[in-house]
């Protein structure tokens, strides 16, 4: 009986350390949680060259989620039903950083924008990566955050600390980057260590008129219940449309997260896995921009085989362009998956 007692002892101090411990995670969690404000301003990290589009320039135009450069081929991750958290060294992150750099310096765009980009987060062993492709393709560069927590503390192993963002490179003449928080789905304290999606905007003269080029890169949410993808997508539409308004060129680019209408739907290989909502119809004067004759992201549910019969597809990479640019091109560039579970989407457009 003493025994017994002893245990159930011993059991209710384990369980009130264990809730203890719990508590000053979620406190510290709260304490430390990344809050920006609705608009914050950047700073662009100057280039060479500050090049002024003109009416009738054509400018080319890259897309490309690089999956902090730790989800090439051989990878498979949690949240898609896989089981890797981080990847296994710093080697294979500086290869595929290596990798998507020679792909995009090979595209020869003038405007880059870059998803899923650490800077200081435990995954990718705290490399710079914003630093690393914006000395290598000599162009400036603008970060936003869109995901900054000291200590995430799950799966197991926890992925620990994450600084990571969108990132935009140009040559061009930006006179202004901003940061523009979007809806967050999620609530306390699930909400602290989870990402606070964004906006990055950047503003450029166009010569010889009073209008500028509008750049948006974003990154939409993924793992909700798509009630906050639609309100993000909202959102991005409001500030488009005012833009317009005001007689602007607006490009907005990057993951979705959602599939395009009349898009080709892809063959459905997980029915239980997740899947895509399909965005509404653009209000007038806006138009997409995406290739569905390739895919621009895969499942991380397991390593990519090469089998493209077994493997799930997504066309939810691309653009929304408005429609004083003409569009003269837009390729999904099919790098296999070789670095990034995501393809880069290219794109060529006319100011008229």
């Amino acid at each position: 009986m003493d025994a017994i007692k002893g245990f159930l002892k011993l059991l209710a101090v384990v369980v009130l350390l264990v809730v203890l411990a719990l508590g000053a995670l979620v406190g510290w969690l709260s304490f430390t949680e990344y809050l920006p404000g609705e608009t914050e301003r950047l700073t662009v990290s100057q280039a060479a060259l500050r090049m002024e589009p003109a009416v009738g320039d054509r400018l080319t135009v890259v897309t490309f989620n690089t999956g902090y450069a730790a989800l090439d081929r051989t990878q498979d991750f949690f949240m898609d039903g896989g089981k890797t958290v981080r990847p296994e060294s710093e080697e294979a992150v500086r290869d595929n950083m290596a990798g998507m750099l020679g792909a995009l310096d090979s595209l020869g765009a003038q405007i880059v924008l870059l998803q899923e980009v650490d800077e200081d987060s435990s995954r990718s062993f705290h490399i710079d990566q914003k630093s690393y492709y914006r000395r290598g393709l000599g162009m400036n560069a603008a970060m936003a955050y869109n995901y900054k927590c000291e200590f995430v503390p799950f799966p197991w192993p926890p992925f620990g600390k994450v600084t990571s963002g969108v990132v935009t490179l140009t040559e061009l003449n930006v006179t202004g980057a901003e940061r523009i928080s979007l809806p967050v789905p999620f609530q306390w304290p699930v909400r602290t260590a989870n990402l606070k999606r964004c906006l990055l905007v950047e503003r450029v003269p166009v010569k010889d008129t009073d209008k500028e080029l509008v750049i948006i890169n974003l990154h939409l949410e993924a793992y909700d219940d798509g009630e906050g993808r639609a309100a993000q997508t909202r959102q991005l539409l409001s500030l488009m449309e005012a833009e317009v308004n005001k007689g602007n060129y607006v490009i907005a680019g990057g993951d979705f997260n959602q599939t395009f209408p009349e898009a080709p739907q892809l063959p459905v290989v997980e029915p239980d896995g997740w899947q895509p909502m399909c965005m509404d119809a653009l209000p007038e004067g806006f138009s997409f921009a995406y290739d569905a004759s390739s895919p621009t992201c895969r499942s991380l549910s397991a390593p990519y085989s090469g089998d493209r019969t077994a493997t799930q597809f997504w066309v939810i990479d691309g653009f929304i362009l408005s429609d004083n640019l003409k569009v003269n091109h837009v390729e999904t560039v099919d790098l296999n998956f070789r670095n990034s579970d995501h393809n880069p989407v290219l794109l060529q457009v006319t100011l008229q």
